[in-house]
């Protein structure tokens, strides 16, 4: 109850300064709506979604390079840019290329009106594209969910990024980063292997938690309250560049390092403001169990497969995409689900400033393939096959029942002999 003051209506009570206001939330981070985990953008907004919003803070988000890791390095410098962008500190460890390198090849960001109007005749072909499609896809497929792949007027989570252009120098240098590349650090400090884990993740380790524990990040010294987050990117890990002998043999002598190191890694993520992404040439590892730990002990797993080589890449289904998107875990944050994207088919194209990840729409294309194979006769039936779906028989559909047909009587068996079609592949 409150206590009533000299005059009527007024009470003893007051407000306290500052009370009621909320406190500043981080650079670039949002609170996502079922889990209240804070969020940050993995620098593509498509990628955003599949993921249930973004990579949350304290998470680690795995890519499986592609081949020839052309694509799953564009995914690791979308994160990098982002982080620019929104203020993050950043943190790359590389042991291909130096980190200062890598930085200088960064996406320029779309930041302004002027440089959103550039992207405007290829949204407009994507919408145009669409269409045509509409007027020729079976109306059910119509309603299926659509990825976030153009650029919309305004974002306040998450940016577009011009692949043609580099991140002028001025915007790298204005945050605060730190680098490690493998070969400085082997020849500044001699060889170390401890707790039965190669010498080279022992390093990056050391080097991990110094960084956190100096900047505050994990917030062991109350006079350091850290007010940004730290993006760590570490590329390639486990190839024969980190020391590591997983992706040479079937039977690796270290072959727990990379799942020890996996696990030290999401004890520091987890207790402090930060967020890393890590390619893996998931491709290159012969023994598949060292894979499936490696999973297990990631929060999110996504893997690229590139068309370039393969027989997709002449296949018409795929002609407007360079590679598929398999989404292989999704975390559970402070819930016993996870987000699932509406959208199972994932694809991803490479235009002239773009990379993004779509829904696959082949039912269409699927239904002008057929019927320039087989004519027009059953193409609705065959529409709603999946074309993931590889089989030796001919895609040619037979027609069809009629009335006829269903009469378990001599014209039946007729109708088969002289269409040539057999008891199991008419039933």
């Amino acid at each position: 109850m409150a206590a009533a003051g000299g005059a009527r209506g007024r009470t003893s009570f007051q407000r306290r300064a500052g009370a009621g206001a909320r406190p500043a939330a981080l650079p670039g981070t949002r609170p996502a709506l079922r889990h209240g985990q804070l969020l940050l953008s993995s620098g593509l907004p498509s990628l955003d979604c599949v993921l249930g919003g973004g990579v949350a803070v304290g998470t680690l988000l795995l890519i499986e390079e592609d081949k020839y890791g052309l694509y799953s390095n564009l995914l690791f410098k979308y994160f990098l840019a982002e982080g620019i962008v929104c203020g993050h500190d950043l943190f790359v460890a590389s042991a291909k290329e130096h980190p200062d390198n890598i930085l200088k090849e960064l996406p320029a960001p779309l930041l302004d009106d002027t440089c959103g109007k550039e992207l405007g005749d290829e949204a407009a072909a994507v919408e145009s594209e669409d269409f045509q499609d509409s007027m020729k896809i079976a109306w059910r497929y119509q309603n299926l969910p659509k990825m976030e792949a153009s650029p919309t007027p305004y974002t306040k989570f998450g940016h577009y990024y011009d692949i043609s252009k580099k991140m002028s120098p001025e915007l790298t240098q204005s945050i605060k980063w730190h680098s490690f590349y493998l070969h400085e650090e082997l020849s500044s400090q001699p060889k170390m292997k401890t707790c039965n884990m190669n010498g080279a993740y022992v390093r990056l380790l050391q080097s991990l938690q110094r960084i956190i524990a100096q900047g505050g990040f994990d917030g062991s010294d109350p006079q350091k309250k850290q007010k940004n987050v730290l993006r760590i990117g570490i590329q390639g890990l486990g190839s024969p560049l980190w020391g590591d002998d997983i992706c040479c043999s079937d039977t690796p002598e270290d072959v727990h390092s990379l799942t020890k190191f996996l696990y030290v890694l999401r004890g520091l993520l987890r207790k402090s403001l930060s967020a890393c992404i890590i390619t893996v040439p998931a491709h290159l590892i012969q023994n598949k169990a060292i894979m499936e730990r490696v999973t297990n002990l990631s929060d999110m797993v996504v893997g690229l497969e590139s068309f370039i080589g393969s027989e997709r890449e002449t296949n018409p289904l795929y002609k407007d995409y360079h590679g598929l998107v398999h989404v292989h875990q999704i975390p559970r944050l402070n819930s016993l689900i996870c987000d699932v994207s509406d959208t199972k088919d994932l694809a991803f194209r490479l235009k002239r400033k773009l990379f993004t990840i779509e829904g696959k729409q082949t039912a269409a294309r699927l239904a002008r393939a057929i019927r320039g194979k087989c004519g027009t006769q059953g193409v609705h039936a065959h529409v709603g096959r999946n074309p993931l779906q590889t089989s030796s028989r001919s895609p040619c559909i037979v027609p069809q029942r009629s009335k006829t047909h269903l009469k378990p009587n001599v014209l039946t068996e007729q109708w088969r002999e002289k269409n040539n079609v057999s008891v199991l592949e008419y039933f």
